[in-house]
């Protein structure tokens, strides 16, 4: 069973920083595109970020271009999403997703966590 815990959310002023990370387990395929989305109130569910299991390949939304880097540890099984010069429209409920095709499209991710809250203030 494949398990992907999302951490770090928390409350910012506009122009801060936070740092989520996301702990995969149960992962029983020889590699995995691991990928950032969020999904504010009111709005779809949207790609934000997404790296290659080998690490070799990023991908950005280009609203998180220059601001957000992704990055992948491979001895311990986590991903993480550095997020600096935060704007109010980031504010959204964070998820970590794992895909075994190598994409930023939602519908080829089919393993979810729990998501975590990102809420910046103006």
């Amino acid at each position: 069973q494949v398990q992907l815990v999302e951490s770090g959310g928390g409350l910012v002023q506009a122009g801060g920083s936070l740092r989520l990370s996301c702990a995969a387990s149960g992962l029983t395929f020889s590699s995995y595109t691991m990928g950032w989305f969020r999904q504010a109130p009111g709005k779809q569910r949207e790609f934000v970020a997404a790296i290659s299991w080998s690490g070799g390949t990023t991908y950005y939304a280009d609203s998180v271009k220059g601001r957000f880097t992704i990055s992948r540890d491979n001895a311990e099984n986590a991903v993480h999403l550095q997020m600096n010069s935060l704007k109010p429209e980031d504010t959204a409920v964070y998820y970590c997703a794992a895909s075994m095709v190598e994409t930023t499209r939602i519908p080829a991710y089919p393993y979810w966590g729990q998501g975590t809250q990102v809420t910046v203030s103006s």
